[in-house]
């Protein structure tokens, strides 16, 4: 029997201001880090007040209907961890708030022995340099990406842009000033996934998200006053539960079936300033994050490990002598001293190599084009990186890649909004980038080693 319990975060819900909930306020769902026989289903309400979940197998019998309470101490926020879950199975769920209702739909992962062929989409970068919700049809990228029928969505950081504006013409009002206390946090994030089309999408399907630098501030690092503010709306408005030891943790992995392993990064938390010379002691992932990377990257028996980074390994960004990505290359990239993370990305290549690491992809957002890029960081090992977005926000061009990580790009487009997709079946793995009016841009095919 399906088993579901209301969630409540240790420690996040304590003196908080008053909810902004009120009418007009849609409720709005999400299902995300879902496994094999598990997920998160996660509710904004209208107003406080019970909200109840019921869910099933498609075309099965009905859970007993769970109860949580929305709360001024989440934002309105109730999540609802379930269990017992049976593997790749197609599941409805329904959730009422009062008079209000909104039904969607999962699908969970394949036992780690089933090759099970899956398709999946990856982006970033929503709601920037004035690209805030629009009046006239919303973020109509998700309806191109809801056409595609991806498994799940990786949202790869930049989810809202919490230190800009959304005051130009033409999009719809409701977050015109940038965040400045978790009030202006938890807005940001209402008025972003409250857009029909976001909704839409991603209350049929998986999401796992992650965070970058705009949830917070342009390229910030764990020195941030405003770090936990970003931090706890963050985790208020996502289906994310953190374990219990470590209840601000955002980096984890999963499994999806016997092809796929995906392990999810958090380069923000844990960062060394970015002014700080490059060096063994230079840090993007934090030393417990790092040894978790390589053990479980190593010991994953899938065929495809991907690696989820909201910086890119290869494209410098940031000013120079404070890169905010992994590369410390120049616009030429020339790899440089004193900027940039390259130590720490460089030592954790080469224990994947030594450790004989295979079909490694790397999913990047960040840059605002799409790339998809083949390095040879040393003789005999090979990885991809390949970058999406923006979803809506401004939009750049292709630069030059680090030269110490060997790369050949066998894809670039810059100057449109963009996704990405990534088909993997037991003899392959094809990515394309499609744009926002659902044209296929550019494929590659990768055949595992």
């Amino acid at each position: 029997m399906t088993r579901i319990v209301v969630a409540v975060l240790a420690g996040l819900a304590l003196s908080a201001p008053a909810a902004a909930g009120g009418a007009g306020e849609p409720l709005l769902t999400t299902v995300g880090d879902v496994t094999a026989t598990s997920a998160v289903v996660w509710a904004r309400a209208p107003r406080a007040g019970p909200v109840a979940l019921v869910l099933n197998p498609e075309g099965g019998a009905l859970s007993p209907p769970a109860v949580g309470s929305a709360a001024s101490g989440t934002d309105l926020t109730v999540k609802f961890p379930v269990t017992d879950l049976r593997p790749r199975t197609r599941y409805r769920y329904r959730i009422e708030s009062g008079r209000d209702l909104v039904t969607g739909g999962f699908v969970t992962a394949p036992t780690p022995d089933d090759p099970a062929p899956v398709i999946f989409a990856w982006s970033g970068d929503l709601g920037g340099s004035g690209h805030c919700r629009p009046i006239d049809g919303g973020y109509r990228i998700f309806r191109r990406m809801e056409a595609r029928r991806a498994d799940f969505f990786l949202f790869v950081g930049d989810t809202t842009y919490a230190d800009q504006r959304c005051n130009h013409l033409g999009v719809v009002p409701g977050a015109e000033a940038p965040a400045s206390d978790l009030s202006g946090f938890r807005t940001k994030h209402r008025y972003h996934r409250a857009d029909p089309a976001l909704h839409g999408f991603v209350r049929s399907r998986a999401v796992y998200a992650i965070w970058d630098d705009h949830e917070v501030k342009n390229n910030f690092d764990r020195t941030e006053p405003l770090m936990p503010l970003g931090l706890r709306a963050f985790l208020e408005y996502w289906p994310i539960i953190p374990p219990p030891e470590e209840p601000t943790r955002l980096y984890r992995k999963f499994r999806w079936g016997k092809l796929v392993e995906v392990f999810i990064l958090d380069t923000r938390q844990y960062r060394s300033p970015n002014v700080t010379p490059d060096g063994p002691t230079k840090t993007l992932l934090g030393a417990a994050q790092r040894r978790w990377l390589v053990e479980s990257v190593s010991a994953s028996s899938a065929t495809w490990k991907v690696v989820v980074s909201s910086v890119s390994l290869s494209i410098p960004t940031g000013r120079p002598g404070r890169r905010d990505s992994w590369s410390n290359a120049s616009v030429f990239g020339v790899p440089q001293d004193g900027a940039g993370f390259a130590t720490e990305r460089d030592a954790i290549l080469d224990q994947f190599r030594s450790r004989g690491v295979r079909n490694l992809i790397f999913l990047v957002t960040d840059v605002h084009h799409a790339e998809l890029i083949r390095h040879h960081p040393v003789p005999g090992f090979t990885l991809h990186e390949f970058i999406a977005g923006p979803l809506s926000a401004s939009t750049g061009r292709p630069r030059a890649l680090d030269s110490g990580l060997n790369p050949v790009s066998l894809f670039a487009r810059g100057e449109v909004q963009n996704f990405g997709e990534v088909v993997v079946e037991p003899g392959s793995l094809t990515v394309r980038v499609i744009d926002e009016e659902g044209t296929v841009m550019g494929t590659h095919v990768v055949n595992p080693e």
